[in-house]
């Protein structure tokens, strides 16, 4: 692996988080702790390949899984790198990243016709795995969150209420839902697909009730619920998307 970025490490719970260029372009992954050894989720980028990788061997735990919210660069790009460390490490990937793998960047039928955007790499590694919502990774259950990309997933561990979610949401300059135009944190409205999409999934993902939230860019926050109905009713003001009863 090239490059030896400084990884931010912070511990959670059961979770850590694991923080690429912290003070300019935070970049979040995290480390499960299971009873088998450990869960990656998401990978950041190929620069913090192995700064990841110390991380994990300086754990002494094995690594078991490397699953992603989405297949954007800054969530895959260190896979390739981490799976030549860790060969045995089961890769499970949401099933709706399959066609966005292959170049397939258009929006399916029920899906919104807005072009899917965001910055995408070659990977070569192939998944294991693929995943949908209601489907167990370890301790996490797949929870469905499209919005910011088509194929976005969120993880509930029902062990302790955390949920990682990937770019559903964002906590960088205050919590706020994919989509929305944020002065102090565009980058992830920038490259967000359906902005109506991705505040349905944070209503549904307010429901959950999660004890601590986790996303791909910003600080975790503990007990989210008032942060949660605070952003998304912003979110509603912004969007232009009147609440909505989601299915059951």
């Amino acid at each position: 692996m090239k490059g030896d970025c400084a990884m931010r490490l912070r511990h959670y719970g059961q979770a850590a988080q694991l923080t690429l260029w912290a003070a300019l372009f935070p970049v979040n992954c995290y480390l499960v702790r299971e009873e088998d050894g450990l869960t990656l989720v998401d990978t950041t980028m190929r620069a913090g390949a192995k700064g990841v990788a110390r991380a994990i061997q300086a754990a002494g735990i094995p690594l078991r899984r490397i699953v992603l919210t989405h297949v954007h660069a800054d969530h895959i790009g260190g896979l390739d790198a981490l799976k030549a460390v860790f060969p045995e490490a089961e890769v499970a990937v949401p099933g709706r990243s399959q066609p966005l793998l292959r170049g397939h960047m258009q929006s399916l039928p029920g899906e919104d016709p807005a072009p899917v955007k965001g910055t995408f790499c070659n990977v070569l590694t192939a998944p294991d795995r693929l995943v949908g919502p209601g489907d167990a990774v370890g301790s996490l259950e797949v929870v469905a969150a499209p919005g910011h990309t088509p194929d976005s997933v969120a993880y509930l561990d029902h062990r302790d209420g955390t949920l990682i979610a990937g770019d559903a949401l964002f906590t960088r300059g205050g919590l706020a839902v994919a989509g929305e135009r944020r002065a102090a944190w565009p980058f992830v409205t920038w490259r967000t697909w359906s902005a109506v999409t991705a505040l349905r999934s944070a209503r549904r993902l307010a429901g959950l009730e999660p004890s601590s939230l986790m996303c791909g860019h910003g600080p975790v926050l503990e007990n989210p619920a008032a942060a949660l109905g605070v952003g998304i009713k912003r979110a509603e003001a912004r969007i232009g998307a009147a609440p909505t009863r989601e299915p059951a």
